[in-house]
């Protein structure tokens, strides 16, 4: 009996303070809508695109940057882009990925991964863009020749 007592006393504190595991979303359309909005509340389309537009007018000659990025402010459709990354995440992740998604980009290492991924990109793009090319231009060739 006393060591059954100990092993009560043992489980039932185990059983109240280990953690909870996290409880699944339904995965239905209007519980990924709404985890779609929810990223894209953590990760604006708008501070993206911006970040973007700074990253290309940094490649081009210095006294063409400014009217770059005022033309593509007023050029592109944040609407537009906006609601086709929600179509794109609703279509392809599940509720609880895109929740997942919104909380870690929503987290102070979130936003902090995300204000390097310019730069990241900046960094890798050239590079795999002139692999990609390359890759190509090469499958073309084999392709040709059979």
């Amino acid at each position: 009996m006393k060591h059954l007592s100990k092993f009560l006393v043992v489980a039932v504190a185990f059983c109240l303070y280990a953690p909870l595991p996290a409880h699944a979303l339904d995965d239905t359309p209007a519980n990924r809508a709404t985890q779609a909005d929810y990223y894209l509340t953590m990760v604006p389309p708008q501070a993206l695109l911006s970040d973007m537009t700074e990253k290309i007018s940094a490649t081009l000659p210095p006294e063409l940057r400014q009217q770059f990025k005022a033309q593509m402010g007023k050029n592109l459709d944040i609407n537009a882009v906006t609601s086709l990354m929600r179509s794109a995440m609703i279509k392809n992740f599940s509720a609880d990925e895109m929740k997942a998604l919104g909380d870690f980009y929503g987290s102070a290492v979130g936003k902090s991964a995300m204000a390097k991924m310019g730069n990241y990109m900046a960094d890798a793009m050239p590079q795999m863009m002139a692999e990609l090319a390359k890759a190509r231009a090469l499958t073309q060739e084999q392709m040709q020749a059979k």
